[in-house]
């Protein structure tokens, strides 16, 4: 007989027979699906749960579904079982109609605490976690890019972290798993993506850059051709660290960056005899003055802190790259059983409130963030 109590989700998958319903009495996390409304002009199917069923089916009617790799189908499925997760915390009624906005960032957040806190049960390593979460988080750009300013912009950023080739079944699956009163339009928008998407050379991979200066100067500056070949002026290097208390970045900057100046707004924070509870402004104003001594003498350091927040890291990055430093982004990761019994054994523990906040918070760092972001676990 075999043995089933160690299987992760994508096995579920298969063995379930690429059922909605079947995989969810393994993962009742999708039953908040159940009961939250959609606006009839999309979504006359019913609620949320519904059309999830529908695209799931739509999925595997797709004459690309057969070709694909075991894996792939696996993950698709996946995706499009979770791909609207964000909706029952973003839908409200609103103007006389039902509308969840940001329900895709939101739904990469809530899948990546979902599989995170439920390794043992999702078995899923980083990447296939990450790549799902990214899925789930794009999954509406082949059917809205060409609303966006920037629309290159937009295809070469998601192609950094998702194969745009998979994107666009999900999305078709998405469009054709509904009961819309404009049958088609969504689906022909995501054709026209797929054509874009092969244009720009993004179909498969992401955009090969001739060098990590300006891929980094693309995705930072407006008016840049993804073509163009910088000169690389960086002179000095900085290294953000990135990931949730107690992932172990002290002991990783001690192995791979002894001796080298750390600002660390947790050392600041216990210099200055301010509790983790009360305020950071002071804590981020006095780590922000000694950065800019060592930027200016072009002096490497490393910034250590959480920095889960993209816009936290973007804002430190233009600082430190406006003195003309390399920053190198590196995440740790620490599996959720081992986080709490770091937790419970450290000298000033972290409030379980807090800690769970932040992990429902993280936004993980992507590729075009820095001039190069690295990924660890621990």
């Amino acid at each position: 007989m075999t043995d089933t109590k160690n299987k992760g989700i994508l096995d579920r998958i298969r063995e379930s027979g690429f059922c909605l319903d079947r995989l969810a009495e393994y993962y009742p996390e999708l039953g908040i699906l159940k009961g939250v409304k959609q606006n009839p002009e999309y979504h006359a199917e019913g609620d949320v749960y519904v059309h999830t069923g529908m695209v799931c089916g739509e999925l595997l009617k797709l004459p690309e579904w057969d070709g694909l790799p075991k894996r792939e189908q696996e993950m698709l499925f996946l995706a499009a079982a979770f791909h609207d997760i964000g909706k029952p915390a973003c839908t409200k009624f609103e103007d006389g109609r039902w509308t969840s906005p940001k329900h895709t960032v939101v739904g990469e957040k809530v899948f990546r605490a979902m599989a995170y806190r439920g390794a043992d049960r999702f078995g899923m390593d980083f990447w296939e976690r990450e790549l799902a979460a990214k899925l789930v988080r794009f999954h509406g750009l082949p059917v809205w890019f060409w609303k966006k300013n920037r629309t290159e912009h937009g295809l070469l950023r998601a192609a950094e972290v998702v194969p745009l080739r998979l994107l666009y079944l999900l999305a078709k699956a998405d469009a054709r798993g509904r009961m819309s009163q404009t049958p088609g339009e969504l689906e022909g928008h995501g054709d026209l993506f797929a054509d874009y998407a092969k244009e720009l050379g993004v179909w498969e991979n992401a955009y090969p850059f001739v060098n990590a200066y300006t891929r980094y100067q693309y995705f930072h500056k407006e008016g840049l051709q993804p073509g163009a070949q910088l000169y690389d002026d960086t002179e000095f290097d900085v290294w953000m660290m990135s990931g949730l208390p107690l992932a172990g970045k002290d002991t990783w900057i001690k192995e791979n960056y002894g001796g080298r100046p750390v600002i660390s707004l947790d050392d600041i924070r216990e210099e200055l005899g301010i509790s983790p509870k009360d305020g950071s402004g002071k804590v981020a104003s006095l780590a922000i003055e000694r950065s800019k001594k060592l930027l200016r003498k072009k002096e490497p350091f490393i910034w250590n802190a959480t920095n889960l927040m993209q816009e936290t890291r973007q804002r430190l990055i233009r600082l430190f790259a406006g003195y003309g430093a390399r920053v190198h982004l590196v995440y740790l990761e620490a599996g959720y059983g081992e986080l709490l019994e770091r937790n419970q054994i450290r000298k000033r523990q972290i409030p379980g409130k807090v800690l769970e906040q932040m992990i429902d918070k993280t936004e993980m760092p992507e590729p075009w963030e820095g001039y190069e972001v690295r990924y660890h676990m621990t």
